[in-house]
């Protein structure tokens, strides 16, 4: 057997040794660009996704802005609405105390006379009958009866009722009751002339 020289022996060696490198580099540099190749993929399918997601976030961040800039508005004109109404109520409320102390303090003769005159008149009228039994304060009394003379069945009771002025009104079989008391009469006219004054004024419609 012949021997081998030992210099072809280590060229062989290294040619070995660097073919092997070389086909590793390759392998090594064709892995990484197949990684990097499918993470570019990957990064350009996931885009579409992540726009539509961020323009949905602000979208629904600038709706959110959009709704609590109307409550901070919407809570502003009702808190100037309140204020209005607070207002009006306690200017009709001082106009309604001064004509009341104007009616309890006033002269029962001349038009207080010809009010309560048309007060039996509607209040008749209502009931349909004159057939009637009136009721009234103390400081009414002498003004009343003096306009009974001209409802014909009409009587005064006897009994005297708390109120500022007027008549409440009965029918003597005691089926019908009509209340028109200066007290009734405001209770009844003050929804109405708040409701005009509001809105004369713009306020609570």
């Amino acid at each position: 057997m012949g021997q081998r020289h030992p210099l072809t022996s280590n060229s062989a060696l290294e040619s070995t040794i660097d073919k092997i490198l070389k086909n590793t580099e390759k392998d090594i540099l064709s892995s990484i660009k197949s990684g990097l190749d499918d993470s570019q993929k990957n990064l350009d399918d996931s885009l579409p996704k992540l726009e539509g997601e961020y323009n949905k976030i602000i979208s629904d961040g600038k709706k959110e802005a959009d709704k609590i800039e109307k409550q901070i508005i919407g809570s502003a004109d009702l808190e100037a609405r309140n204020k209005q109404l607070m207002i009006l109520e306690e200017a009709v409320d001082k106009v309604f105390s001064t004509a009341i102390d104007q009616i309890s303090n006033g002269d029962r003769s001349g038009d207080y006379a010809n009010l309560i005159k048309k007060l039996l008149e509607e209040s008749t009228q209502i009931l349909g009958t004159t057939e009637v039994k009136v009721f009234t304060n103390s400081k009414d009394k002498d003004v009343v009866q003096s306009a009974l003379s001209q409802f014909s069945g009409a009587e005064l009771a006897s009994d005297t009722i708390d109120c500022l002025g007027g008549i409440i009104v009965k029918s003597k079989d005691g089926a019908m009751t009509f209340d028109n008391t200066i007290d009734a009469r405001i209770n009844r006219m003050k929804p109405l002339i708040r409701k005009e004054i509001a809105t004369k004024f713009g306020v609570g419609n």
